[in-house]
């Protein structure tokens, strides 16, 4: 299994899919790379390299003590495209990822990346503030602290409900679906979970965003209880300066899921299309 060395002595395991031109998938909060299973098999299948990786502290990665602020989750990403070599890159940031995205961007410039791709992303600024009214109280973010500390393994489990919009009447995923993200959240340390989610809780973007100059494409579910579509990608395509925004009606927060396939056709005619490989479902598979 491949791993890169950060510069502070991280282990960050990723996968590399395909050839063409690349692809890196950055996952949510409190998953792993292999959340992107799905988006993964059908960009590679469609002519591109795919790199999918586990955030320091989550899945196969390293779990240090300290680095789960953005200034240093995009210094790992920046390490990934440096060590791989990638040119002409899509990022595309699911949820938390948007923000490693962003924030890359605005610190290491654009000469290594085409196109971006914020999905149900955290962007720009979820906090309540006086110059962000529009935010989430602060209230509401300690209480999710309180409750992990309190039992990280039953708030991961409520979480996951939400997260999928599945309610007692409304079912977008089964409870097979609802166990995975859960056995992908359970890998992340303890300390990872509370200190990526103040990350994504307080980082202000607004800033950041409005550097951008490349094309990014912003896909959000209007259902999203997570986060707000109004505080996040409605907002978002109003800093960017070459944004375009999908919304999807009724959609939840976790519509990679919901909406696979998509999610997974608005990212090709997005990204192109490459050299499609065959597959088993080919008529003419040999």
């Amino acid at each position: 299994m491949p791993y890169l060395l950060t510069e502070d002595d991280v282990e960050i395991y990723y996968r590399d899919w395909g050839a063409g031109s690349p692809i890196v998938l950055i996952h949510g909060w409190p998953l792993t790379g292999d959340s992107w299973e799905s988006q993964a098999e059908f960009l590679a299948e469609n002519g591109h390299r795919v790199i999918a990786y586990d955030r320091r502290g989550f899945g196969r990665s390293d779990q240090p003590w300290t680095g789960y602020d953005y200034d240093t989750l995009a210094a790992d990403l920046h390490a990934l495209m440096e060590e791989l070599d990638l040119q002409d890159a899509t990022l595309v940031g699911f949820s938390m990822g948007g923000g490693e995205v962003v924030r890359y961007l605005s610190t290491y410039g654009e000469s290594r990346v085409a196109k971006a791709v914020l999905i149900s992303a955290v962007t720009p600024y979820l906090l309540k503030t006086e110059d962000n009214p529009s935010g989430v109280d602060q209230k509401v973010f300690a209480e999710i602290e309180r409750q992990i500390r309190a039992g990280r393994q039953d708030f991961l489990k409520d979480f996951a409900a939400k997260f999928y919009g599945r309610t007692t009447l409304k079912h977008p995923v089964s409870e097979t679906v609802l166990q995975w993200f859960q056995s992908m959240a359970w890998t992340g340390s303890l300390r990872a979970t509370l200190g990526a989610a103040k990350a994504w809780s307080t980082t202000d973007f607004r800033a950041d965003m409005e550097q951008i100059r490349l094309p990014v494409l912003v896909i959000h579910g209007t259902g999203d209880a997570t986060i707000p579509i109004d505080a996040s990608g409605r907002r978002s395509v109003e800093l960017l300066q070459n944004g375009t925004l999908l919304e999807y009606e009724d959609e939840p927060h976790g519509l990679t899921v919901t909406a696979t396939e998509r999610v997974n056709e608005d990212l090709l005619d997005f990204i192109g299309t490459g050299a499609r490989q065959k597959t088993f479902t080919d008529p003419q598979f040999a």
